[in-house]
C-alpha cells in the first residue's frame, strides 16, 4: 500500500477548508441529495462527499455507510486531489500497487473507486465527490459527466453555505451593535434631559428676576441659551423616537377605518388656519396602527411646520393596489431643494432651513419615517420644488 502524499499547498488548503466551518457538522439534505443521486446514476452502493482534514477524511454526506470519517493515510481521496485530472478512477484496486494491501480493499472490499476533486474558486481542493463499488468495473461517459457535474454543484453548495454563514454572522454583529447603540442613545438622552430642563428653567428665572436690568447683549445671550437648549432637546426627543420606532412594530396589528384614523391625527395637529384633506372611505386590514400613525404624524407635521403660507394645506390621497396600500401626503409649504432630496431620508440630514417658528430640523423625523416604511414592507419617495410644496408617496405591504 502507498499512502497519499500531502499537496504542496497543504497548509493553505487546510486553512481554506476551515473557512467553510463545515467539518463535524450534521447532515444536510442538499448534500445528501447529491450523494443519493450520483449513487443511483452510477449504480454503486457507496457515494460520499469527502473533505480532507489534517489526518482524517470527514464525510459531509455518506450514502451506503454508517460512519462519517476515516483515516486520511489509507484514503483513495488523498490520491485523487494530487493529480491534475478532472476525475480520478481506480477500476480494480485489488490489482493496483497503491491500494491492493489497503485495509479498505482487503477488509471492506472497496474494489472500484472514482472521485472528482472539489476545487473551490481559489483553486484549493477541499475533498472529493466520490463513489465506491465492491467489484471491478468501468463508468460510462454519461456517468463520468454526471459525477463531474455534481461535483461542481457540490462546490456551489459549499460556497453558498459559506456566504450564508458569513451573512448571518454579519447580521448578528450588526444587530449587536444596533442594540448597543440604542441602549447608549436611551441612556445618554435620559441623562441629558434633566440638565437641559435645569438650564431652560434657570435661564427663564434669570430673565424674570432681572426685568429691565439686562443689557441688550445679555438678553441676546439668554435667547441663544434658550434656543440652543430647545434645539438640543429636539435632537434628544428625535433620537429616542428613532430608536423606539422598532418597538412600535411589535404592537398588535388591527383593522383601520381611514376616516376615523385621520380624524384622530387631525385632532392632534390641525388648527383653524389649516386645511386638512384626507380619505373619507377605505379600510386597512391587519395593520400596525401605531407605526402608521407615527409615519403620518411626521409627514403632516413637517408639511405644517415648514410652511409660511397664511393658510396651510395638507392633503392625503389613498389608493389600494394588489399587494400594497399606497398613500401620498402633499402640502403647500416651502418645498425641498433638489440638491438635498436624495439624502433627505438619511439620519441627521437637514435642509438647513428654519421652520415657521424659527427652529431648524434635526434630520431624524424623515429617517424614522423611512425606517418604519421599510419595516412595514414598503418604500417612500419625494417630489418637491422650492416654494411649491412637497409630495411624499409611500406604500406599505398588505
Amino acid at each position: 500500500m502507498i499512502s497519499p502524499q500531502l499537496p504542496e499547498n497543504e497548509k493553505e488548503r487546510l486553512a481554506a477548508l476551515k473557512e467553510y466551518f463545515i467539518l463535524d457538522t450534521s447532515s444536510e439534505i442538499d448534500f445528501d441529495n447529491i450523494t443519493n443521486l450520483i449513487a443511483k446514476i452510477c449504480e454503486v452502493p457507496i457515494s460520499l462527499i469527502a473533505l480532507l482534514d489534517d489526518d482524517r477524511i470527514f464525510f459531509k454526506s455518506h450514502s451506503g455507510l454508517d460512519f462519517n470519517q476515516s483515516p486520511r493515510d489509507i484514503s483513495f481521496c488523498g490520491h485523487a486531489i494530487l493529480g491534475d485530472s478532472e476525475i480520478f478512477i481506480v477500476e480494480d484496486a485489488s490489482k493496483d500497487s497503491r491500494f491492493k494491501e489497503n485495509p479498505l480493499v482487503k477488509d471492506s472490499k472497496a474494489i472500484f473507486y472514482a472521485g472528482v476533486p472539489l476545487q473551490n474558486p481559489q483553486g484549493f481542493k477541499l475533498g472529493t465527490l466520490c463513489i465506491f463499488d465492491h467489484k471491478a468495473r468501468e463508468l460510462t461517459e454519461l456517468q463520468k459527466a454526471a459525477l463531474i457535474a455534481l461535483a461542481a454543484q457540490t462546490v456551489n453548495l459549499l460556497e453558498l453555505r459559506k456566504k450564508n454563514d458569513l451573512l448571518m454572522k454579519y447580521q448578528a454583529e450588526l444587530q449587536r451593535k444596533n442594540d448597543a447603540l440604542s441602549k447608549f442613545a436611551h441612556v445618554v438622552s435620559h441623562d441629558l434631559k434633566s440638565p437641559l430642563a435645569n438650564i431652560t428653567s434657570l435661564t427663564r428665572l434669570l430673565r424674570e428676576e432681572n426685568i429691565a436690568k439686562l443689557s441688550d447683549d445679555s438678553e441676546m445671550y439668554l435667547d441663544y441659551i434658550e434656543e440652543s437648549s430647545s434645539t438640543l432637546r429636539s435632537y434628544i426627543d428625535g433620537i429616542l423616537n428613532f430608536y423606539k420606532s422598532d418597538e412600535l412594530l411589535e404592537y398588535q396589528k388591527m383593522d383601520i377605518t381611514l376616516k376615523h384614523f385621520f380624524r384622530e391625527i387631525g385632532e392632534i395637529l390641525v388648527t383653524d388656519d389649516i386645511v386638512f384633506d384626507y380619505p373619507q372611505k377605505g379600510e386597512l386590514y391587519n395593520i400596525n396602527k401605531l407605526a402608521l400613525c407615527q409615519i403620518f404624524l411626521n409627514l403632516i407635521d413637517n408639511g405644517l411646520k415648514y410652511n409660511h403660507n397664511k393658510q396651510r394645506k395638507v392633503s392625503v390621497v389613498y389608493t389600494e393596489e394588489t399587494d400594497t396600500y399606497k398613500f401620498s401626503v402633499s402640502d403647500n409649504g416651502m418645498g425641498i431643494d433638489l440638491g438635498v432630496q436624495d439624502e433627505i431620508f438619511n439620519l441627521f440630514k437637514t435642509t438647513g432651513i428654519k421652520d415657521r417658528n424659527g427652529n431648524e430640523g434635526t434630520g431624524i423625523g424623515l429617517a424614522t419615517v423611512k425606517h418604519l416604511v421599510s419595516k412595514l414592507g414598503g418604500s417612500i419617495s419625494l417630489e418637491s420644488e422650492l416654494g411649491k410644496g412637497s409630495i411624499f408617496t409611500f406604500s406599505i405591504k398588505k
